[in-house]
């Protein structure tokens, strides 16, 4: 008898900024198998001990920004699926099984979560607006037909790796989407249940932030397309 075929084992990457409250709540929802890569960007909560202590992979970064913490999770990778997940317990990382399967068999290139908020007031509606808006102008660069550039998300690492991602702050998740749609990555969306995060958000909860985010992703779509495969290979 054949045997089943069974989900492939990712990585998954969580930046972490005095996440110590929501943390046991994620890290139990890892998929069996996988690994939790927790990115401690700064904390003064004990959260790098304390996701250490419930079997997480912890890797500091102290350059301080959502990207540095992102993109220091990824080199520590190194299974062949990455994923990424917020660790406020907004999303449950136990929904990336999915995405990965995805990956695996050849569906898509990168696999991402669109939000759909679970009870009033998880999302706010100036950060939802915000996203709408973002995300049209995502399709209007790229072309891409997106409603949400959310955090959750999965890809191969190499492929990730290679599209040399350069923004350290707030504008990672949208310039991961912007070159992968410009090096003709088919990329595929899925409504995922969106909580109400533990915690006060560091981009949206303050206006600083919420400049900040702004700022990043502003320059981000301002990038020129990559040039085609065939153009990066000409002599």
């Amino acid at each position: 008898m054949a045997s089943l075929p069974t989900s492939p084992v990712a990585d998954v990457v969580l930046p972490c900024l005095d996440e110590a409250a929501a943390l046991p709540w994620v890290l139990e929802r890892i998929p069996p198998g996988w690994r939790a890569i927790v990115v401690d960007n700064g904390s003064t909560d004990g959260s790098a001990d304390l996701a250490r202590s419930l079997g997480a992979t912890v890797v500091h970064e102290s350059r301080r920004g959502f990207g540095a913490a992102c993109h220091a999770g990824l080199a520590a990778a190194t299974a062949d699926i990455v994923c990424f997940c917020d660790c406020d317990a907004s999303l449950d990382p136990g929904l990336l099984v999915p995405f990965a399967a995805e990956i695996a068999r050849g569906g898509a290139d990168l696999v991402l979560g669109r939000r759909r908020p679970r009870t009033f007031g998880a999302w706010p509606l100036h950060a939802r607006a915000g996203n709408l808006a973002l995300a049209r102008m995502v399709r209007r660069r790229t072309g891409v037909a997106l409603h949400d550039i959310g955090p959750l998300r999965a890809a191969r690492r190499e492929a990730l790796l290679d599209l040399a991602l350069s923004d350290r702050r707030s504008g990672y998740p949208l310039q991961m989407v912007v070159r992968a749609a410009d090096a003709g990555w088919r990329i595929s969306e899925h409504p995922v249940p969106y909580l109400p995060r533990t915690g006060t958000s560091k981009v949206t909860g303050t206006w600083r932030g919420t400049w900040q985010a702004v700022r990043d992703m502003r320059g981000v779509l301002a990038e020129a397309p990559a040039p085609a495969a065939e153009e990066r290979t000409r002599p």
